[in-house]
């Protein structure tokens, strides 16, 4: 059952992905969800033949391609964003987890704390993040709904963030363990659970998480499942496997992971981004590509169970359920 990546256009006149797959269930309005439990290659449709560009007028075609990627590497090399990421490194003496930390405490508190929520002080970009997100966070109760009752499970929600996912765990009665590098999204996390929790009727499930300040290297304990979103596009590939071993080695079940896919188009993508860093752009992104994530399992005895992809228009997420090998779960 073949997977394809079929380019569309949106209403901003952008590239898009739209997946199709005769057994999957799509959302199809201004953003897609795709969840499916095989395994089908990705496949790009193919780019034009020598046959097919032999019937253009190839010494204008040229001319204009010859014209494109000159001005794209020009751009590219005078916004520098490798200078940038050098910058922004040598700001904390090399340390990108203090980069993460401080910004995340910082200007990037108040820019998610609004995309995170319902503040309607966003711009249309941020909103369609707000959407992918929020997307992510479905699927992903959805993969744990699947794997049975949520209520009286335990669960580490590594790096919660505001709380997106943790709040509705707890309300459905999972045993939750709260965390995040930034003191200043633990807090809000909190405060967003108290306030969840005062709306609770006395009979609900609603289980208060516990919400602590750390980093993923800094985490213990065991748990049925570690759920880590959205935090893997801040660790380059070989730290990432490190940070993949050890969040198996907390979780008994399974773990759900999304990450920013690395694939040519997104790559270019992000390339783009960085023309235009905004104020904002203050942590290094990585994409990563699912065979990576995948080897990173395997190594550590786990296999991927069930995967997702997510897409908006400005938001782009792979989501993957491991267990480990041998389980039936």
């Amino acid at each position: 059952m073949p997977l394809t990546a079929v380019p569309t256009t949106t209403t901003a006149g952008a590239g898009a992905f739209s997946l199709r797959h005769s057994h999957t269930h799509t959302y199809t309005h201004s953003s897609s969800l795709y969840l499916h439990r095989a395994t089908p290659p990705l496949r790009l449709r193919a780019l034009p033949s020598a046959t097919d560009l032999s019937s253009l007028d190839a010494a204008p075609a040229v001319a204009a391609a010859a014209t494109s990627v000159a001005a794209i590497a020009a751009a590219f090399s005078l916004s520098d964003p490798e200078r940038r990421r050098r910058q922004q490194a040598e700001a904390t003496d090399g340390d990108e987890k203090a980069a993460v930390r401080d910004y995340f405490n910082s200007t990037g508190f108040e820019r998610w704390r609004k995309i995170y929520g319902s503040s309607n002080e966003v711009n249309r970009v941020q909103l369609d993040i707000r959407v992918g997100h929020a997307q992510t966070v479905e699927a992903a109760l959805r993969m744990l709904r699947d794997a049975g009752p949520i209520a009286g499970t335990t669960i580490c929600d590594a790096g919660c963030g505001t709380g997106s996912l943790s709040i509705p765990l707890a309300r459905e009665g999972a045993i939750v363990l709260a965390s995040d590098i930034s003191a200043a999204m633990v807090t809000e996390a909190q405060r967003q659970a108290e306030t969840a929790l005062s709306a609770e009727p006395p009979n609900s499930p609603f289980q208060m998480p516990k919400f602590e300040v750390s980093d993923l290297e800094s985490l213990n304990g065991s748990f049925d499942t570690v759920v880590c979103l959205d935090v893997l596009i801040h660790y380059p590939q070989e730290k990432a496997d490190d940070m993949i071993a050890h969040l198996t080695s907390l979780a008994k079940k399974r773990l759900l992971l999304s990450f920013a896919p690395k694939t040519l188009y997104f790559d270019f993508l992000k390339r783009v981004g960085e023309l235009f860093p905004g104020p904002s752009k203050a942590t290094r992104a990585y994409l990563h590509a699912e065979r990576d994530v995948e080897e990173a399992l395997r190594k550590v005895g786990w296999r991927i169970k069930n995967r997702g992809f997510i897409s908006t228009q400005f938001y782009f997420a792979k989501l993957v359920e491991a267990v480990p090998i041998g389980s039936s779960a």
